[in-house]
């Protein structure tokens, strides 16, 4: 892949997700220009968009257990809701195809890729262990329940696009100070 082409297929990928999220009808926005000729196929397309939503779900819930390292669990589902505000359009289109996938290899990669998501959600809400791989199942199956409360969480309340937090916040020494001292 050239530079050129590397670029170009960003800019299209951009466009796919600005379409995504204009439509949230859950549909590969494959009419978009330029889409068949950079990704050729509906799988390499919705390849794409799940390396966008996993990469941007791993780094918001990295930043997140920054600023609150001490409630894994909530920091992690405000990480997850965070996210799918962030980017509606690929979370519809994602859950679409997970459900309804157009052929067996998709349904074996949505399901790949929901698995994987679970495992990283409940290994960083601090309920599985990465060391523990025996139990992929069980922290696949935890990672699901915190997938769970975060939709359920995201009905209720008013989709953001930043975690609200207090104005005046310490530093982590100074939170970690408060929480000993408390």
């Amino acid at each position: 892949m050239t530079w050129k082409s590397f670029h170009t297929r960003g800019e299209i990928l951009r466009a796919v997700i600005s379409a995504a999220d204009a439509r949230r009808d859950g549909i590969l926005p494959l009419d978009v220009e330029g889409v068949s000729d950079s990704f050729g196929d509906e799988l390499t397309l919705l390849a794409a968009l799940q390396l966008r939503w996993h990469t941007r779900l791993a780094g918001r819930i990295e930043r997140e257990l920054m600023h609150q390292p001490l409630d894994l669990e909530q920091t992690v589902i405000a990480a997850w809701r965070a996210t799918a505000g962030e980017l509606p359009g690929i979370r519809v289109v994602l859950d679409h195809h997970r459900d309804q996938p157009l052929d067996a290899d998709m349904a074996a990669a949505m399901s790949k890729a929901s698995f994987k998501e679970h495992i990283l959600l409940a290994i960083m809400a601090g309920r599985a262990s990465v060391h523990d791989s025996a139990s992929a199942a069980a922290a696949a199956t935890i990672g699901e329940q915190i997938e769970q409360a975060a939709r359920s969480q995201a009905e209720h309340v008013e989709p953001a696009t930043e975690l609200s937090r207090p104005a005046a916040r310490g530093g982590l020494l100074d939170r970690l100070k408060a929480a000993l001292a408390a």
